[in-house]
């Protein structure tokens, strides 16, 4: 006799159930880049939001005070328009440049949220004499070196995680660095001159400090386009940096001049000219004891010690206005205007 034979379907279910059971404890998946910021809360923004309670949101927001730059929008947008165009011309590709956001942070929370690995590239503003930060994601640097090596079109760029930077890919990202700060420094021309220098380039946030944790700064996020492929630039401008221009960037457009109201000026100006001022004619000033002064009487005479044609001075409440000579006309006594004192004359007397 013959044993019955096995239904095909029902072993092969066997072998595989048996081959998934005796894989299970060693099959382990490795994970990406993305799903990494997403666990460590690099990419959620909001939850860590919505997780603090009304006095920690009010704390964090006391934290960092800053004003509005509106002339610094106006140069972020130039700078969109001129980079559009340089990197095409540097990649021989169709690139779009847009602005993601434009936000105020402590400097601190900034290097504790770059989501690695990055590069993060040290500048120099010379006229300014401080230092800002570029950083470029991962991203963006495979997809310029795939775009600069010669990779296909229509595939997007292969990203290798868990290893350091090669020696190419750091000359390339210096290549796409200094392209950025040029067009950075044409943006800002127009506002005021302004050259920024590439320093250094690192991967370490440590490494890249240019300011106190704590001081405030001014982060652009701007995002690059490649038909199917991309990533970010961040500039990171602190306060301190920003500080010489200061007064350019609360302009609310091109020459304003500092927010003045010229048809206020003037009819102020014009108004203080109609404004009515008494002065006096100092002729003589004396140092006299107390007791002498209480036991003055009236018909009592005090001795000038001026000469008669000696020069008198006119004042307006404490302030010296001009030197004069005391005459008469018609009867009054009356005063000549010689000369005008300046200040550091009354100041220095």
């Amino acid at each position: 006799m013959t044993a019955p034979e096995e239904d095909p379907a029902a072993a092969w279910g066997d072998a595989l159930a048996q081959e998934q059971a005796a894989d299970a404890p060693d099959s382990a998946r490795v994970l990406n880049q993305a799903e990494i910021d997403s666990l460590l809360g690099f990419g959620g923004g909001a939850t860590a939001e919505e997780s603090q309670s009304g006095i920690q949101r009010v704390v964090s927001a006391g934290l960092v005070s800053y004003e509005r730059l509106p002339m610094l929008e106006i140069v972020f947008d130039r700078l969109v328009r001129i980079l559009s165009t340089s990197l095409r011309n540097f990649t021989s590709d169709n690139v779009e440049v847009s602005i993601d956001s434009i936000a105020s942070l402590r400097f601190g929370d900034y290097l504790d949220s770059v989501p690695l690995p990055a590069m993060l590239a040290v500048f120099k503003v010379e006229e300014w004499d401080n230092y800002g930060l570029l950083v470029i994601d991962s991203a963006l640097i495979y997809s310029v070196v795939d775009v600069l090596l010669g990779g296909r079109r229509g595939t997007a760029a292969m990203r290798i995680e868990g290893r350091p930077y090669t020696t190419i890919e750091r000359t390339l990202v210096e290549r796409l660095i200094g392209v950025v700060l040029q067009d950075l420094s044409d943006a800002f021309n127009p506002l005021s001159p302004a050259s920024f220098r590439f320093e250094r380039l690192e991967v370490n946030p440590r490494f890249a400090a240019v300011s106190r944790l704590s001081n405030a700064c001014i982060l652009s996020r701007l995002r690059v386009d490649m038909e199917d492929r991309g990533g970010k630039i961040e500039l990171l401008l602190p306060y301190a940096t920003l500080e010489p221009i200061r007064e350019l960037l609360l302009q609310q457009f091109m020459g304003e001049r500092f927010g003045r109201d010229s048809i206020w000026e003037t009819h102020l100006a014009e108004e203080l000219r109609h404004t009515e001022l008494a002065l006096d004619v100092v002729l003589d000033e004396q140092a006299m004891p107390l007791a002498s002064v209480m036991s003055l009487q009236p018909g009592d005479r005090i001795t000038l010690n001026v000469a008669p044609g000696a020069p008198v001075t006119l004042r307006c409440g404490e302030v010296p206005l001009f030197e004069a000579e005391l005459g008469r006309r018609e009867n009054r006594l009356a005063v000549r205007i010689a000369r005008e004192l300046r200040r550091a004359e009354w100041e220095g007397a």
